[in-house]
């Protein structure tokens, strides 16, 4: 009878753990805040539009659209990159690997890869934009398209 408390109380203890680790992080009024994310040679961050749009404000980061084909960009965007060529255009990302980089492409999914792209090549302060630009145009930001 002990032992099969003991494990009923392990089992709720790992779906509990099991649980957080998967939940998003919030602020107390329920806005997503920023997320690590852990890759193999360190990590980097998610965050959601609201944390960019104010992170644009007083921008100190090197903003790059990795989404292809070209479907749109950000404001205030510094670099096009294709997601699968981050190794192949080193020399256009900051020399510093210490320097703030945020990637974003249409929904996420190519941006996490660029992301943990460049956390493998070694720089340490790298950011996603979660769910991309369809969240920010959902939020009520803009998004330009250039030809």
């Amino acid at each position: 009878m002990n032992k099969l408390i003991l494990f009923l109380i392990a089992g709720v203890v790992v779906i509990l753990i099991g649980w957080s680790l998967v939940q998003p992080l919030q602020t107390p009024d329920g806005t997503m805040k920023d997320e690590i994310v852990q890759v193999s040679g360190g990590s980097y961050r998610n965050i959601a539009s609201e944390q960019l749009w104010t992170m644009l404000q007083k921008k100190d980061f090197v903003l790059i659209n990795v989404h292809i084909p070209y479907e749109g960009e950000l404001p205030q965007t510094d670099l096009f990159i294709p997601y699968n060529a981050i190794d192949q255009n080193i020399d256009r990302l900051p020399q510093d690997k210490a320097a703030r980089v945020v990637l974003y492409c249409m929904s996420g999914r190519m941006s996490a890869i660029a992301s943990e792209t460049m956390v493998n090549l070694g720089y340490t302060n790298v950011w996603n934009l979660k769910e991309g630009m369809r969240e920010w145009q959902q939020k009520g930001y803009s998004l330009l398209n250039k030809p």
